[in-house]
């Protein structure tokens, strides 16, 4: 008997189980954090500003075209990016990352800033959260200090997230080992859950998605080029 035969009898033998049986073999469910580095990590929340970033853009061409359009859509934008980006993202970078990279002398400008700019965009993100409440927000002249104000924030974290997922995470890798990057995956992990509770990025996610979907941009078709 080859091991082709072998397979396809054990395969039969499982179909054969009475259901409680079978249910026995069905493999764990997937841990989405599981084997992800401190590198990936940074990496895939910084997917949740890019979209941030892109609500502000649809935000601002509304403004621009004279849509109407809520303070709402800024000040619930701003509001997570407040928490997921700049008090738990950037506050690991500035604990965990930054640290590694003047300890052993690598990058040390670029971390200069970096750090610089998350000072800078959490000033501009407490303006647009003050500017873009309902009463405030519906003055014209607060409107286009929000428009500068975001705009602003967009072209400054466009280069500053490529830089950090292009140079600086991947650089990570070259300074500590294997085991020293998984525990300080470890540790972010449970800044996550000190900061965020149960599911931080996953909440995160879903309130972008919101967003989002009230604006009308979150099917992806729409932004296929047409022929």
């Amino acid at each position: 008997m080859n091991r082709r035969d072998v397979l396809a009898m054990s395969a039969a033998a499982l179909v054969a189980l009475p259901a409680s049986h079978a249910h026995a073999f069905a493999p764990p469910p997937l841990n989405p954090d599981e084997g992800v580095t401190a590198p990936e990590d940074l990496m895939k929340e910084h997917g949740v500003l890019n979209r941030c970033l892109l609500v502000y853009e649809e935000g601002l061409r509304r403004l621009v075209v004279k849509h109407e359009t809520p303070g709402s859509v800024f000040h619930r934008t701003a509001d997570l990016v407040r928490l997921f980006v700049e008090e738990y993202h950037e506050r690991n970078e500035e604990k965990y990352i930054f640290p590694v990279f003047e300890q052993h002398g690598k990058f040390v400008e670029l971390v200069t800033t970096l750090k610089a700019q998350h000072i800078a965009g959490r000033r501009v993100t407490a303006k647009i959260l003050e500017l873009s409440k309902n009463d405030v927000f519906k003055k014209p002249e607060n409107q286009e200090q929000v428009i500068a104000l975001v705009q602003s924030f967009i072209r400054m974290y466009r280069p500053h997230e490529s830089r950090e997922d292009t140079v600086l995470f991947p650089a990570l890798r070259t300074i500590l080992t294997a085991k020293e990057v998984a525990a300080l995956g470890d540790r972010m992990e449970e800044d996550e859950h000190k900061v965020l509770g149960d599911e931080g990025f996953e909440k995160a996610v879903q309130e972008i998605t919101w967003v989002e979907q009230s604006l009308g941009i979150y099917d992806l078709q729409q932004f296929t080029p047409k022929e």
